[in-house]
């Protein structure tokens, strides 16, 4: 796999991954055949500033969890208003983590 590629798709997505698994990722991608990378590059990834806004302005309403793919919890926050307002708080503190986790398990499934 050619080093270049992979070094500017670790460039350009590097904030949607946590830190610590970042040099996984570079390793998994360099022992990829070139079709296994274009499907790889091509998973939908959640901007974390983006979760964070849209948990902050839409978080009581549970969007934040939908959107991450945590039906269960989104319903939850749906119903109960963000558990009177204290899981919405929680999330506007967690929910970048909880993106680039989901973001690096989403890759994963896809290799």
């Amino acid at each position: 796999m050619d080093s270049q590629k992979i070094d500017m798709f670790i460039i350009a997505n590097q904030k949607m991954f946590p830190a610590d698994k970042i040099a996984y990722v570079k390793e998994k991608l360099q022992s990829l055949p070139e079709d296994k990378f274009l499907l790889a590059t091509s998973v939908d990834l959640k901007d974390p500033t983006t979760m964070l806004l849209i948990s902050i302005f839409l978080g009581s309403f549970g969007v934040d969890r939908f959107m991450l793919g945590e039906t269960g919890m989104g319903v939850l926050k749906l119903l109960t208003g963000g558990l009177c307002g204290i899981l919405t708080i929680i999330d506007w503190f967690t929910i970048q983590k909880k993106a680039k986790e989901t973001n690096f398990n989403n890759f994963m499934l896809h290799l």
